[in-house]
């Protein structure tokens, strides 16, 4: 009766914590995987140099967001961290909505400007290793 009644309460535990985990996205793989639009996530991947565009009446901000492989675009309506700026590597905490867009609830952006979340750090990795350069955010502004 003892181990029934363990067994159960682990299972319990375990599902209960699977609902809840913040699972990380690159760039690449939002738009390459199928993700739940009701399902909150994190992506991560540096803010795109010139992508900043601010509303001058509220707080609502939209930026993109990339891996050097893929970008995508995020929204977000609050006061944004001291350290976020263009070329910065950041985790947006949200939902991705139907429309692609990515609806974030909470930015970071953590340290110093030398800082890179490991998750960011690991998706430009595979897409260097993919034989993709990554531009500088000046040699960014140029291509477009």
């Amino acid at each position: 009766m003892l181990i029934a009644g363990v067994s159960a309460a682990a299972t319990l535990a375990f599902f209960a914590m699977g609902e809840n985990v913040l699972y990380f996205f690159s760039p690449s793989q939002l738009s390459s995987e199928a993700i739940p639009t009701n399902r909150q996530i994190r992506v991560g991947g540096l803010v795109v140099d010139g992508s900043v565009v601010r509303d001058n009446e509220s707080l609502r901000i939209a930026f993109d967001l990339t891996d050097s492989l893929e970008s995508v675009t995020v929204t977000y309506d609050g006061i944004l961290p001291d350290l976020f700026r263009e070329g910065q590597g950041i985790i947006a905490i949200g939902q991705l909505e139907e429309t692609g867009i990515f609806s974030a609830s909470e930015v970071l952006a953590k340290h110093d400007e030398n800082y890179m979340p490991p998750e960011v750090s690991d998706a430009i990795n595979q897409a260097k290793a993919k034989g993709v350069k990554l531009k500088a955010p000046h040699e960014q502004k140029n291509d477009s």
